[in-house]
Protein backbone atom coordinates (compact mmCIF):
# COMPACT_ATOMS: atom_id res chain seq x y z
CA UNK A 1 0.00 0.00 0.00
CA UNK A 2 2.95 2.81 0.91
CA UNK A 3 6.39 2.64 -0.30
CA UNK A 4 8.65 1.30 2.11
CA UNK A 5 10.99 4.36 1.15
CA UNK A 6 8.72 7.09 2.37
CA UNK A 7 10.94 7.30 6.03
CA UNK A 8 13.96 8.61 4.03
CA UNK A 9 13.98 11.55 5.67
CA UNK A 10 14.74 9.59 8.82
CA UNK A 11 18.02 7.84 9.73
CA UNK A 12 17.23 3.71 9.09
CA UNK A 13 18.08 3.15 12.87
CA UNK A 14 15.15 5.76 13.96
CA UNK A 15 12.22 4.45 12.24
CA UNK A 16 11.11 2.76 15.06
CA UNK A 17 11.62 5.20 18.19
CA UNK A 18 9.34 6.81 19.81
CA UNK A 19 7.30 10.08 17.70
CA UNK A 20 8.64 12.17 20.61
CA UNK A 21 12.32 10.83 20.83
CA UNK A 22 13.97 13.50 18.85
CA UNK A 23 11.89 16.44 20.06
CA UNK A 24 13.90 18.75 23.69
CA UNK A 25 12.53 17.67 26.91
CA UNK A 26 9.77 18.78 28.51
CA UNK A 27 9.85 21.43 31.09
CA UNK A 28 10.30 19.90 34.69
CA UNK A 29 12.50 17.58 32.77
CA UNK A 30 14.91 20.49 32.37
CA UNK A 31 15.51 24.15 33.17
CA UNK A 32 14.24 25.82 29.93
CA UNK A 33 11.22 27.59 30.44
CA UNK A 34 8.02 26.83 28.58
CA UNK A 35 7.26 28.98 25.52
CA UNK A 36 4.78 32.25 26.29
CA UNK A 37 1.09 30.82 24.29
CA UNK A 38 0.78 34.36 23.50
CA UNK A 39 4.24 34.27 21.38
CA UNK A 40 3.35 30.83 20.09
CA UNK A 41 -0.68 31.08 18.47
CA UNK A 42 0.36 33.62 16.00
CA UNK A 43 3.19 31.89 14.88
CA UNK A 44 1.16 28.51 13.92
CA UNK A 45 -0.32 30.73 11.17
CA UNK A 46 3.16 32.33 10.42
CA UNK A 47 3.88 31.92 6.47
CA UNK A 48 6.87 30.60 6.58
CA UNK A 49 6.67 26.85 7.42
CA UNK A 50 9.66 27.00 10.05
CA UNK A 51 8.21 29.06 12.00
CA UNK A 52 4.65 26.96 11.99
CA UNK A 53 6.81 24.04 12.70
CA UNK A 54 8.62 25.24 15.66
CA UNK A 55 5.51 26.22 17.07
CA UNK A 56 3.15 23.48 16.34
CA UNK A 57 6.22 21.77 18.16
CA UNK A 58 5.94 24.63 21.41
CA UNK A 59 3.00 23.03 21.88
CA UNK A 60 3.83 19.95 22.81
CA UNK A 61 5.04 21.29 26.10
CA UNK A 62 2.88 23.62 26.52
CA UNK A 63 -1.62 23.30 26.85
CA UNK A 64 -3.93 25.83 25.01
CA UNK A 65 -7.50 25.29 23.88
CA UNK A 66 -6.79 28.81 21.72
CA UNK A 67 -4.26 26.31 19.62
CA UNK A 68 -6.42 23.36 18.99
CA UNK A 69 -8.11 24.28 15.91
CA UNK A 70 -4.88 26.17 14.44
CA UNK A 71 -3.14 22.63 15.01
CA UNK A 72 -5.94 20.88 13.10
CA UNK A 73 -5.51 23.17 10.57
CA UNK A 74 -1.43 22.42 9.86
CA UNK A 75 -2.26 18.75 9.90
CA UNK A 76 -2.89 19.81 5.98
CA UNK A 77 -0.14 22.10 5.77
CA UNK A 78 1.76 21.57 3.07
CA UNK A 79 5.07 20.90 4.72
CA UNK A 80 5.11 17.46 5.97
CA UNK A 81 7.61 18.67 9.02
CA UNK A 82 4.42 20.88 10.34
CA UNK A 83 2.04 18.53 9.53
CA UNK A 84 3.96 15.53 11.83
CA UNK A 85 4.98 18.35 14.54
CA UNK A 86 0.95 18.99 14.91
CA UNK A 87 0.47 15.80 14.98
CA UNK A 88 2.51 15.60 18.01
CA UNK A 89 1.26 18.37 19.50
CA UNK A 90 -2.06 16.90 19.39
CA UNK A 91 -1.03 13.76 20.93
CA UNK A 92 0.51 16.19 23.62
CA UNK A 93 -2.92 17.49 24.04
CA UNK A 94 -5.80 14.81 22.66
CA UNK A 95 -8.75 16.24 21.82
CA UNK A 96 -12.29 14.62 20.65
CA UNK A 97 -12.32 17.11 17.82
CA UNK A 98 -9.07 15.97 16.43
CA UNK A 99 -9.51 12.69 16.09
CA UNK A 100 -11.65 12.79 12.70
CA UNK A 101 -9.04 15.05 11.31
CA UNK A 102 -6.20 12.40 12.10
CA UNK A 103 -7.73 9.82 10.90
CA UNK A 104 -8.11 11.50 7.52
CA UNK A 105 -4.78 12.78 8.17
CA UNK A 106 -3.63 8.77 8.22
CA UNK A 107 -5.58 7.59 5.53
CA UNK A 108 -4.49 9.57 3.31
CA UNK A 109 -0.88 11.38 4.14
CA UNK A 110 1.69 10.09 1.57
CA UNK A 111 4.57 10.83 4.19
CA UNK A 112 5.48 7.93 6.48
CA UNK A 113 6.74 10.27 9.01
CA UNK A 114 3.52 11.78 9.38
CA UNK A 115 1.23 8.35 9.49
CA UNK A 116 3.69 7.14 12.34
CA UNK A 117 2.80 10.57 14.14
CA UNK A 118 -0.72 10.96 13.53
CA UNK A 119 -1.01 6.67 14.61
CA UNK A 120 0.87 8.07 18.13
CA UNK A 121 -1.31 10.89 18.21
CA UNK A 122 -4.56 8.62 17.68
CA UNK A 123 -3.68 6.31 20.25
CA UNK A 124 -3.43 8.89 22.93
CA UNK A 125 -6.98 10.15 21.90
CA UNK A 126 -8.32 7.39 23.29
CA UNK A 127 -11.63 7.18 21.14
CA UNK A 128 -13.47 4.69 19.80
CA UNK A 129 -13.50 5.98 16.52
CA UNK A 130 -10.16 5.38 16.37
CA UNK A 131 -10.19 1.67 16.44
CA UNK A 132 -11.05 0.43 12.90
CA UNK A 133 -8.36 3.21 11.45
CA UNK A 134 -5.28 2.21 14.06
CA UNK A 135 -5.95 -1.62 13.30
CA UNK A 136 -5.84 -0.96 9.26
CA UNK A 137 -2.52 0.90 9.73
CA UNK A 138 -1.26 -2.61 11.87
CA UNK A 139 -1.83 -4.31 9.42
CA UNK A 140 -1.29 -2.66 6.13
CA UNK A 141 1.69 0.11 6.84
CA UNK A 142 5.07 0.32 6.59
CA UNK A 143 6.92 -0.83 9.56
CA UNK A 144 7.13 1.86 11.79
CA UNK A 145 3.76 2.52 11.21
CA UNK A 146 2.62 -0.71 12.19
CA UNK A 147 5.00 -0.57 15.19
CA UNK A 148 3.56 2.10 16.80
CA UNK A 149 -0.47 1.24 15.80
CA UNK A 150 0.43 -2.01 18.02
CA UNK A 151 1.31 0.71 20.75
CA UNK A 152 -1.35 3.19 20.10
CA UNK A 153 -3.85 -0.02 20.33
CA UNK A 154 -2.57 -1.36 23.99
CA UNK A 155 -4.34 2.40 24.70
CA UNK A 156 -7.71 0.75 24.06
CA UNK A 157 -7.55 -0.70 27.28
CA UNK A 158 -8.89 2.99 28.41
CA UNK A 159 -11.55 2.68 26.17
CA UNK A 160 -13.46 -0.11 26.99
CA UNK A 161 -14.72 -3.83 26.85
CA UNK A 162 -15.55 -3.27 23.15
CA UNK A 163 -12.71 -1.40 22.24
CA UNK A 164 -10.08 -4.07 23.66
CA UNK A 165 -12.29 -7.00 22.01
CA UNK A 166 -12.42 -5.13 18.56
CA UNK A 167 -8.47 -4.77 18.88
CA UNK A 168 -7.53 -8.17 19.43
CA UNK A 169 -7.78 -9.73 16.01
CA UNK A 170 -5.14 -7.57 14.68
CA UNK A 171 -3.29 -7.59 17.64
CA UNK A 172 -2.79 -11.47 17.49
CA UNK A 173 -2.78 -11.73 13.55
CA UNK A 174 0.25 -9.42 13.26
CA UNK A 175 1.92 -11.45 16.29
CA UNK A 176 1.94 -14.73 14.18
CA UNK A 177 2.22 -13.32 10.96
CA UNK A 178 4.33 -10.33 10.52
CA UNK A 179 7.52 -10.19 9.51
CA UNK A 180 8.97 -7.74 11.50
CA UNK A 181 10.36 -8.74 14.70
CA UNK A 182 10.15 -5.37 16.28
CA UNK A 183 6.68 -4.88 15.28
CA UNK A 184 5.99 -8.73 16.90
CA UNK A 185 7.50 -7.92 19.62
CA UNK A 186 5.27 -4.51 20.04
CA UNK A 187 2.02 -6.52 19.26
CA UNK A 188 3.31 -9.23 22.13
CA UNK A 189 3.48 -6.25 24.50
CA UNK A 190 -0.07 -4.73 23.45
CA UNK A 191 -1.94 -7.77 23.58
CA UNK A 192 -0.56 -8.15 27.40
CA UNK A 193 -1.19 -4.70 28.43
CA UNK A 194 -5.09 -5.72 26.83
CA UNK A 195 -5.95 -8.65 28.42
CA UNK A 196 -5.28 -7.22 31.68
CA UNK A 197 -8.66 -5.99 31.11
CA UNK A 198 -10.84 -8.70 29.77
CA UNK A 199 -12.66 -11.74 31.78
CA UNK A 200 -11.75 -15.32 31.15
CA UNK A 201 -13.23 -16.03 27.89
CA UNK A 202 -12.55 -17.21 24.49
CA UNK A 203 -11.11 -13.81 23.40
CA UNK A 204 -8.97 -13.49 26.59
CA UNK A 205 -7.93 -17.58 25.78
CA UNK A 206 -7.36 -16.67 22.40
CA UNK A 207 -4.62 -13.74 23.44
CA UNK A 208 -3.45 -15.92 25.47
CA UNK A 209 -2.65 -19.05 23.07
CA UNK A 210 -1.01 -16.56 20.47
CA UNK A 211 1.70 -15.75 23.33
CA UNK A 212 2.60 -18.92 24.05
CA UNK A 213 2.98 -19.68 20.61
CA UNK A 214 4.91 -16.42 20.15
CA UNK A 215 6.80 -18.10 23.15
CA UNK A 216 7.76 -21.50 21.84
CA UNK A 217 8.01 -20.83 18.11
CA UNK A 218 9.05 -17.78 17.17
CA UNK A 219 12.33 -17.11 15.29
CA UNK A 220 13.20 -14.29 17.16
CA UNK A 221 14.66 -14.31 20.90
CA UNK A 222 13.32 -10.36 21.04
CA UNK A 223 10.08 -11.69 20.46
CA UNK A 224 9.81 -14.55 22.58
CA UNK A 225 11.34 -12.90 25.30
CA UNK A 226 8.42 -9.97 24.92
CA UNK A 227 5.95 -13.13 24.55
CA UNK A 228 7.29 -14.48 28.53
CA UNK A 229 6.78 -10.67 29.76
CA UNK A 230 3.42 -10.39 28.73
CA UNK A 231 2.24 -13.81 30.38
CA UNK A 232 4.22 -12.84 33.50
CA UNK A 233 2.91 -9.62 33.75
CA UNK A 234 -1.05 -10.91 32.82
CA UNK A 235 -0.37 -13.73 35.30
CA UNK A 236 -2.31 -16.15 33.44
CA UNK A 237 -1.58 -19.75 34.93
CA UNK A 238 -1.92 -21.78 31.88
CA UNK A 239 0.44 -19.10 30.31
CA UNK A 240 2.79 -19.55 33.77
CA UNK A 241 2.28 -23.50 33.29
CA UNK A 242 3.59 -23.50 29.75
CA UNK A 243 6.45 -21.37 29.98
CA UNK A 244 7.86 -23.39 33.14
CA UNK A 245 7.36 -27.07 31.11
CA UNK A 246 8.96 -25.28 28.02
CA UNK A 247 11.90 -24.08 29.32
CA UNK A 248 11.87 -27.37 32.11
CA UNK A 249 11.99 -29.21 28.78
CA UNK A 250 14.93 -27.43 27.45
CA UNK A 251 13.14 -25.82 24.45
CA UNK A 252 15.22 -22.30 25.16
Amino acid sequence: MYDEKELSLLEAEAEFESPLDSMEPLTGESEIPKPDPEEMLPLLEHPQPQQRMLAARAFCDIEDARAMPLLINLLTDTCPLVRVSAAYAIGRNPSPEAVEPLIERLNNDFNGYVRKGVVWALGNCRDPRCLTSLTDALKTDIPAVRLWAGSALAQMSDVGYEAVVGSMPALIETLVKDPVAAVRSNCAWAIGQLCRQLPSNVVYATAIDALIEAFAEDTDLGVREDAKSAILGVGDIRGLQMIETLEQEGWF
